[in-house]
């Protein structure tokens, strides 16, 4: 089987001739973790990917799903630790100069009816031609690419947009006090993009739509599921509709935190392939198998304890098995990997679960 094949046709529940190997955020570190990786090797120029031979993973189109033209970006305030800047989106964020840790959101663009109306008649028209400059270019590079074409990426989804373009808290409250204001934003970002996507099908063979959400934490969903039927799936209909039209085989979703409400709903909608699954916030990907043995699934294993023992790694490789032995799993970290797991560790722990995958 060709990677591409390879890939889908795992995520598909379908028997493949391996499993996929590094595919997935799982595979990869935070840059302070790759300075540490340095060190601890000894390979100044370490590449994890070729080390121990990572397969391709989805090949995103080149395309502007958000603000275009992008909102002007700016350097506000900036000293030796922290820099306060304004992004391409009109988020205002701290962040620290060596981006060892999440930044801080200080301001986001959209706060009222008023700032969505010009936000969106300046930024959100749909101007594909310059949203898709590099489509051409794309398309006649298509047969020398190996891997899973894929529309959609972060940070764009219903939910996970929507609360970057207000911050995560006036979100909350404007599905109350603002509710046609957020009915209003994922309508216009769903047109967005599908009639992207109407431009893209028309030269490339596309495997993978791709909706980035984060939108539970440890708790569940952020939001109700009669919120989530109300306001977002209508939209996953749609998109689900348009992959069905085109021939689309992978319609897959993106949240961290426990996702026990959410799976429920988005596979009823549609949705065959979701990540990372994150353990430590109570996600038992086997059980997930058991009870939608359809559903693709990437991720399931916990990064943190790539930090411990030998023997807490082996309990992340027989989790691995358990997946592998049910089906219709990459099984990779689930999430990027943090700064306290030594290189040792994550080498053992690659050239293990390769073995696992029969590659």
């Amino acid at each position: 089987m060709t990677n591409r094949e390879r890939i889908v046709t795992t995520l598909l529940c379908q028997p493949t001739d391996r499993v996929p190997f590094g595919v997935g955020i799982g595979f990869y570190p935070w840059g302070e973790t790759m300075e540490r990786w340095r060190t601890e090797s000894g390979i100044s120029d370490l590449n994890p990917a070729g080390l121990f031979g990572y397969d391709a993973g989805f090949h995103g189109v080149p395309a502007e799903y958000g603000p275009w033209p992008h909102v002007e970006s700016e350097v506000i305030e900036e000293n030796d630790r922290f820099i306060i800047s304004k992004d391409f989106r009109g988020i205002i964020t701290k962040n620290r100069r060596d981006h060892h840790s999440m930044p801080d959101f200080i301001a986001h663009p959209i706060r009222n009816e008023q700032d969505w109306s010009a936000y969106k008649d300046l930024h959100l028209q749909p101007r594909l031609d310059e949203r898709l400059k590099r489509l051409d270019e794309f398309a006649d590079a298509r047969a020398d690419i190996d891997a899973p074409i894929q529309l959609g990426s972060f940070p764009w989804g219903h939910f996970g947009t929507a609360r970057d373009m207000m911050g995560a808290e006036e979100l909350l409250y404007a599905f109350y006090d603002m509710p046609d204001l957020v009915a209003d934003m994922m309508q216009t970002f769903t047109d967005l993009w599908i009639a992207i996507y109407e431009r893209v099908v028309e030269k490339v063979k596309v495997d993978h739509i791709h909706l980035w959400e984060d939108m539970a934490g440890r708790q569940g969903s952020l939001i109700s599921m009669e919120m989530v039927e109300k306001f977002m799936m209508p939209h996953y209909d749609r998109t689900v509709a348009f992959a069905r039209k085109h021939d689309i085989p992978i319609v897959s979703v993106d949240t961290d935190g426990n996702v026990d409400q959410l799976v429920p709903i988005m596979v009823e909608h549609g949705i065959n392939m979701m990540f990372p699954f994150e353990v430590q916030a109570g996600n038992d990907v086997e059980e997930f198998q058991k009870k939608f043995p359809g559903l693709g699934i990437i991720g399931g294993l916990d990064k943190n304890m790539l930090a411990g023992t030998l023997k807490d790694i082996h309990v992340e490789l027989d989790r691995a098995e358990g997946m592998l032995a049910n089906g219709g799993a990459i099984p990779g970290c689930d999430h990027l990997i943090p700064p306290n797991v030594p290189w040792e560790n994550w080498r053992y722990f690659n050239e293990h679960l390769r073995g696992i995958c029969g590659v």
